[in-house]
C-alpha cells in the first residue's frame, strides 16, 4: 500500500461544514531527517478529529508548526482561511486566540493561583474582550465548565493530576476559542481519571461547539471521542477514516495501531 494513500474517504460527510483548519503539503526536515513529508489535514466545524502516530512519526513537529513555534520548510497552514505561515507576529498572536491548547504537561504556572492561571490569557489578549475590570465571571464560567469552581484560590500543587488537567482545559477555554488542540490529553493518568477526562472533552465540545484536534496514543480515547481519524506514519497521512473503519482494516500497518 502506498503510504500517502487514504484508504477511506470520509470527505463527503463534511461538505456541509465550515473548514476551520487546513494543512496542505506540510514538510519539515532536520538535515537528512525528513520528519514531515507532505502532511495534509482538514478539520471541520464542530468535528472531533484524532491523529494517531507512533513516536517519531511527526506529531510534535506538526503541532509546533501549527502554533507558530517552528517554521515549516514548505506547505501551508490555514486557520479559518488565514495562512499562518504568511502572518506577521501581531497577526499570528491574534489568530492564536482562536485556538485553545491543552498541553500534555498541562503547563500551569506553579507560582500562580488557579485564578491567576486563568486570568493570565485574559490580560495578555485584552483586545479580544476589551477591557475587563472584573475577570471573575469569565474565570468562574470556565471553571464551572470543568467542575472545579471551588479551586479558584488554590495553587496547582494542591490539586491532583486529573484536576490539574481540568484546570488546564478551563484555561484553554477562557478565550472562547473556535478550535481546541489536545496534546495527549490522557497521558500519565490512571484509567478512571482518563475516562473522566474523555467524558469532559465530549461535554466541552457540545457546550462550546468547538472543533477539536486530538493527538493521542490512547486507543480508548480515540474510540470514544473521534468522529474521524488520521493515522500518521513517517510524516504523512497513512490512512484516514472513522475509528470503526480503521480498526476493522486487515492492512498490517493499520492493525498495529489498534493492538
Amino acid at each position: 500500500m502506498n503510504q500517502t494513500e487514504n484508504i477511506f474517504d470520509t470527505s463527503k460527510n463534511m461538505q456541509d461544514r465550515k473548514l476551520m483548519l487546513e494543512i496542505v503539503g506540510l514538510r519539515k526536515s532536520f538535515g537528512d531527517n525528513h520528519v514531515l513529508n507532505g502532511f495534509n489535514l482538514e478539520l471541520y466545524e464542530g468535528e472531533n478529529l484524532v491523529i494517531m502516530g507512533k513516536s517519531g512519526a511527526g506529531k510534535s513537529v506538526m503541532v509546533k508548526c501549527l502554533v507558530g513555534l517552528m517554521s515549516a520548510d514548505s506547505g501551508s497552514i490555514k486557520v479559518m482561511g488565514k495562512d499562518i505561515t504568511k502572518l506577521n507576529r501581531a497577526e499570528l498572536d491574534d489568530t492564536r486566540t482562536e485556538i485553545g491548547f491543552l498541553f500534555q504537561g498541562n503547563a500551569l504556572y506553579d507560582s500562580m493561583t488557579i485564578r491567576e492561571n486563568l486570568e493570565f490569557p485574559l490580560r495578555r489578549h485584552k483586545a479580544k474582550f476589551g477591557t475587563v475590570e472584573d475577570t471573575t465571571p469569565l474565570i468562574m464560567e470556565a471553571l464551572e465548565s470543568v467542575g472545579l469552581a471551588h479551586t479558584i484560590n488554590l495553587m496547582p500543587s494542591e490539586l491532583s493530576g486529573g484536576m490539574q488537567k481540568r484546570i488546564a482545559l478551563a484555561r484553554a477555554l477562557i478565550l472562547k476559542p473556535k478550535i481546541i488542540l489536545y496534546d495527549e490529553p490522557t497521558s500519565g493518568l490512571d484509567p478512571i481519571t482518563s475516562k473522566e477526562i474523555i467524558e469532559l472533552m465530549r461535554r466541552v465540545q457540545k457546550q462550546y461547539k468547538t472543533s477539536s484536534l486530538i493527538i493521542t496514543h490512547d486507543v480508548d480515547c480515540a474510540r470514544v471521542v473521534s468522529e474521524r481519524m488520521i493515522l500518521l506514519v513517517d510524516g504523512t497521512n497513512y490512512a484516514e477514516g472513522t475509528f470503526a473503519e480503521l480498526a476493522s482494516s486487515n492492512e498490517e500497518q493499520i492493525k498495529a495501531f489498534f493492538k
